[in-house]
């Protein structure tokens, strides 16, 4: 006589459901390998420039112009996010990201070409332009090529792309600079970007082109939107001309520029969603989260280095490499926030790595104190980028989840809006209170720290504020999810 099997007999006997492909599956590995390829060059990019910057200034005899070469760059990508969000919604992100990187390239080639000062800074604003179109088409890839489940991976895979070069952009940009000359740090990129760009398109074409809904009626390019960008473009070079300078005729082109950027980032028609700057809870409460985040980090950590050559005797070498190891921290706080098991926590994650970047941020002045050792900077920057990668990935993931698939371009745009305007606001305002307190005679480096000029209350004037800054996000980011139905 048969016997009768247990139901747990049965269970037992069902195997194991096989595990779900990540990112690097059949099905993702090309684009993926592809698209992170993409930012780490990108990457290596914008930490090596800054080396090669000083020298290629002084051989093209344009000093004067240095601050512009940055300025060119951001000012032009702010209008070609705009661009790229509508473009992506329009027509898919493969015309945006082949035009952007081609432009990125474009913009190297005539840099790293040029003859004249004026001409280098054109080559930035041509490069800006690409950059500008392949962030946001970039996003957009994400959103439709990867379901929920993958997009918190790819996006710790874009922030760990860029701990290799944090680490040895700057070293291996200054060993070209030295041996063969700083031109060849802007010509070389461009080669490397084409292998990674022929193994992306066509996964891209295949997953991620034409409109979101196929059948819509093809929505025109909102004409409005197109001058709002032009606007804020425009509004936040006037800005950054005008913080160089503490003369009361500087405050015309300040004014100017924020009178362009009040209706291109507010009211009902803006390039952001409705209610960002009140943080009204879900999407516009994670879009200035981010500009909250990058703003008080970038502001603060652009003031590091020059804090430790001149009120401490630091090396430049040394000054930069107190900063090195913090890509790795942030790269594991990205890893961190792409465990699934966490997802249900992500709001109190977010809003616990700002409480660690705005401690870090105050924790970084006191080595203007003689008796602290200057390592204490490293520790707490590591600490501070961990807070990073914890709460700003996690700002792209939330934002893909709220965004419907049509308007994930327009959303990924005010993004990266919110980020590089918090930028150049809270840049502005910093240098303009740090030049206020004296902060201008401490830029002769080791020389003027060997003539025991010091002027700390200039420093404190920039990391104080921006951690209060980092402070404001924490409670924004308990906004960050929609209320319950």
């Amino acid at each position: 006589m048969a016997l009768k099997s247990s139901p747990g007999a049965d269970t037992a006997r069902i195997p194991p459901a096989p595990p779900r492909p990540g990112i690097l599956g059949p099905a993702h590995r090309a684009l993926s390998t592809g698209i992170v390829t993409v930012v780490f060059l990108i990457a290596f990019e914008a930490t090596a420039i800054g080396t090669a910057m000083p020298v290629a200034a002084r051989e093209l005899d344009g000093v004067g112009l240095y601050a512009f070469a940055f300025s060119a760059y951001f000012t032009t990508s702010l209008f070609g996010m705009v661009l790229a969000g509508q473009w992506s919604d329009r027509q898919g992100p493969l015309r945006p990201l082949a035009v952007g990187i081609a432009s990125f390239a474009a913009g190297l080639l005539l840099s790293g070409t040029a003859v004249a000062m004026w001409l280098f800074v054109l080559g930035r604003a041509v490069q800006g332009f690409g950059g500008g179109l392949v962030i946001v088409a970039l996003y957009v890839v994400v959103s439709r090529a990867y379901d929920e489940r993958l997009r918190p991976a790819i996006m710790a895979a874009f922030a760990a792309s860029w701990v290799v070069p944090s680490v040895v952009g700057p070293l291996v940009a200054g060993t070209v600079t030295e041996h063969i000359g700083w031109r060849w740090v802007f010509v070389g990129i461009p080669v490397l970007v084409v292998p990674p760009l022929v193994l992306a398109l066509p996964a891209i074409r295949r997953t991620a082109s034409g409109p979101a809904d196929p059948t819509a009626p093809p929505v025109p390019f909102d004409r409005r939107r197109i001058r709002l960008a032009f606007g804020i473009a425009f509004g936040a070079a006037l800005i950054q001309y005008g913080a160089q300078d503490l003369r009361w005729l500087s405050l015309a082109p300040v004014l100017a520029g924020f009178v362009l950027l009040v209706p291109a980032v507010t009211g009902g028609r803006s390039l952001m969603p409705r209610g960002t700057y009140r943080a009204a809870r879900g999407l516009p409460a994670v879009v200035l989260l981010r500009g909250l985040a990058g703003g008080a980090f970038i502001a603060a950590e652009s003031f590091i280095p020059l804090m430790l050559v001149t009120q401490r005797g630091l090396s430049p070498t040394y000054a930069g490499l107190s900063l090195a190891g913090a890509g790795a921290t942030w790269a594991f706080g990205s890893w961190v926030q792409a465990r699934p098991r966490l997802d249900p926590y992500r709001e109190r994650m977010m809003a616990g790595g700002m409480v660690l970047v705005a401690v870090s941020i105050a924790a970084v002045p006191s080595v203007l104190v003689e008796s602290v050792p200057v390592w204490v900077v490293a520790v707490a920057w590591a600490l501070g980028c961990f807070g990073m990668g914890l709460a700003v990935t996690s700002t792209s993931v939330l934002l893909l989840k709220l965004s419907p698939p049509e308007e994930a371009g327009a959303n990924s745009a005010a993004l990266q809006i919110s980020d590089a305007l918090a930028n150049v606001v809270l840049l502005a305002g910093g240098g303009a209170a740090f030049a206020a307190l004296g902060g201008a005679a401490v830029g002769d480096g080791h020389a003027v720290a060997a003539a025991g000029a010091s002027h700390p209350g200039a420093f404190v004037a920039i990391f104080l504020p921006m951690a209060a800054v980092a402070l404001a996000g924490a409670w924004v980011s308990t906004r960050v999810l929609p209320k319950p139905a």
